[in-house]
């Protein structure tokens, strides 16, 4: 069974405040042009997306030069529902190994296209990062549109250790009980910092 857990990307989409809008234009259409096309103006960082360390990092390591096979993996799901400060857990030093990637639902999607959404997500501790550090993960996935706030501390935490980062994830709540699974969070094959990306999880048997 697949769950995708992307949002779609349409004109007006939210963006985090100061981010360029994205722009979808139904640019050719059957009636006039004998086609249909469309034509897109997004920033790397609007909706569904994978950060990579050169967005806040003095590195020249653009997305498309991660090798594949760092953005499929088996999957962690913590259930922090409704929980503010996500913070480390002695639990997790077993429920986490080196190669996972870990998704961490909040609840917080809900809030998606609603002003409060990108001043009011909970944030991750700098304990929490540490542990995904010392645990070896390789990407972090999140349904809220950052793990921290200014100055982004569990942002470079992560980016000096070489772990990705996806946010604005959507439908977490539904891998709740549903056991193992495994993420398919694949970028665009581009020359920037951070990709756009259709993220989805496949359960297994």
């Amino acid at each position: 069974m697949i769950i995708d857990l992307t949002h779609i990307i349409q004109q007006g989409q939210p963006v985090y405040p100061g981010d360029a809008e994205t722009a979808l234009e139904h640019s050719k259409q059957m009636g006039m042009d004998g086609y249909n096309n469309h034509q897109l103006s997004i920033n790397m960082h609007a909706g569904t997306h994978i950060d990579g360390p050169m967005h806040l990092l003095d590195i020249q390591k653009h997305i498309h030069e991660f090798p594949v096979d760092r953005f499929v993996g088996d999957a962690v799901l913590l259930n922090v529902y409704g929980e503010k400060l996500v913070d480390y857990k002695e639990e997790y030093e077993q429920i986490l190994k080196a190669g996972d990637i870990v998704v961490v639902y909040t609840g917080h999607s809900e809030r998606y296209g609603q002003p409060d959404y990108f001043t009011e997500h909970p944030i991750l501790t700098e304990a929490f990062a540490e542990l995904l550090v010392r645990k070896h993960v390789k990407m972090i996935g999140l349904d809220t549109p950052s793990p921290d706030q200014d100055p982004f501390a569990v942002h470079k935490i992560f980016f000096e250790n070489n772990i990705l980062i996806i946010e604005n994830l959507t439908n977490v709540g539904q891998l709740v009980n549903r056991g193992a699974f495994e993420i398919i969070a694949l970028p665009l094959a581009i020359q920037a910092d951070s990709s756009i990306a259709r993220v989805i999880a496949r359960l297994k048997p």
